[in-house]
């Protein structure tokens, strides 16, 4: 077990921006084509974080080309390079999954002030 323990510290260790539920945020991945390398730009609205420690993950979800498209992003993983903050969201859910349902200004999360 304490081995275990020493893995996550490590992982750990790289310190991340404090992601909440609401925000809108800029993800950047690395991705792997062939022998190339390059970052890829997802940036969208935090719906759900969840588990803890080493395992948490975010849900971030955008709109594109009029299809909602949502990815789960693990926070230590090593193939994030990134995670932006772009906007703060004023929200009182701990999930946003009903804005699943809506679209156009329904949509919006108002701005933290």
């Amino acid at each position: 077990m304490d081995l275990i323990k020493e893995l996550n510290k490590e992982a750990l260790a790289k310190e991340t921006s404090k992601v909440q539920i609401g925000d809108t945020v800029r993800v950047h991945v690395k991705v792997k084509e062939g022998s190339r390398e390059r970052i890829q730009v997802f940036e969208g609205i935090v719906i759900a974080k969840k588990h803890g420690g080493i395992e948490e993950t975010i849900t971030v979800r955008r709109i594109s080309y009029g299809v909602g498209v949502e990815k789960v992003f693990p926070i230590h993983s090593p193939s994030i390079d990134t995670i932006q903050v772009v906007r703060n969201g004023a929200v009182r859910r701990a999930k946003l999954y009903y804005l699943r349902g809506r679209v156009g200004k329904s949509a919006k999360v108002k701005e933290k002030l």
